[in-house]
């Protein structure tokens, strides 16, 4: 499933309402600093295309789309950066993000501006001020184990955890965390990352972290690996109360 539009929707999103998308990556393709296992849009290797649109692209489709909305009294709940790919590896990144913010507050000053990141730029300055301008900064962690990270979400290079909970620890606060809970099996090997033992894991790295919010959620569409098990609602529930008894707040998506 790819999004062949630099702004997409509006949709109905399952975690944060009527949300009009933007894709800063390929139309046609996908740019991403992970290769997950269970990747809506599929592998890295399978496209070709990767032209990715300008800042201006970006600026002028939003607000064509925007000022279409607002003449036609549509609703707007937020607009989400996600798409084909990592969205913090545009070049732009910072700018884009400057510019949304101000043709929000002048259609629909009322809008969130949510990212969903992977989490794997966040120690760049630039990407980290940007991070913390918008209303929502989604960032994902996936597990506290290294091991489940290199098979479930496959970075592209090195990319230590235990690196990446202090970076995200230098929010102090405002970030949400998502993760994905799952299980099934990858080139011969079975993993579950909903296990008491790595859920423990998960929320040790969870206290550190000290996020505003945890959105946690099972696979919705068509995945790239064909062996992987949706967790039940039930399942993901037992582990949200086990964040909440921590004092979270904690959205669940089955």
């Amino acid at each position: 499933m790819l999004f062949n539009q630099v702004v997409f929707g509006p949709i109905k999103s399952r975690r944060l309402g009527v949300s009009l998308g933007i894709n800063l990556m390929p139309k046609n393709g996908k740019i991403c600093s992970f290769n997950c296992i269970y990747c809506e849009c599929g592998y890295n290797a399978d496209y070709e295309d990767k032209r990715i649109p300008t800042r201006t692209e970006v600026s002028t489709a939003l607000e064509a789309k925007l000022s279409e909305m607002k003449n036609n009294g549509d609703k707007l709940d937020v607009i989400t950066f996600s798409g084909n790919g990592e969205p913090t590896l545009h070049k732009d990144f910072e700018e884009i993000i400057d510019d949304t913010l101000a043709l929000r507050d002048k259609y629909f000053p009322n809008a969130k501006v949510s990212v969903l990141s992977n989490s794997t730029c966040i120690h760049k300055p630039s990407v980290f001020r940007a991070l913390n301008k918008v209303d929502n900064n989604i960032l994902k962690l996936d597990s506290a184990s290294q091991t489940l990270v290199n098979l479930i979400d496959q970075p592209v290079g090195n990319f230590p955890v235990e690196k990446l909970v202090k970076n995200l620890k230098k929010f102090n606060g405002n970030l949400i965390i998502q993760t994905i809970f799952l299980r099934g099996e990858h080139n011969g090997v079975k993993f579950d990352n909903s296990t008491d033992e790595y859920v423990t894991a998960w929320l040790e790295a969870i206290k550190e972290i000290r996020p505003k919010q945890i959105m946690i959620y099972a696979i919705d569409r068509a995945t790239p690996e064909k062996n992987l098990e949706k967790l039940t609602l039930d399942e993901l529930n037992h582990i949200a109360d086990k964040a909440r008894a921590l004092g979270f707040e904690v959205s669940v998506a089955g």
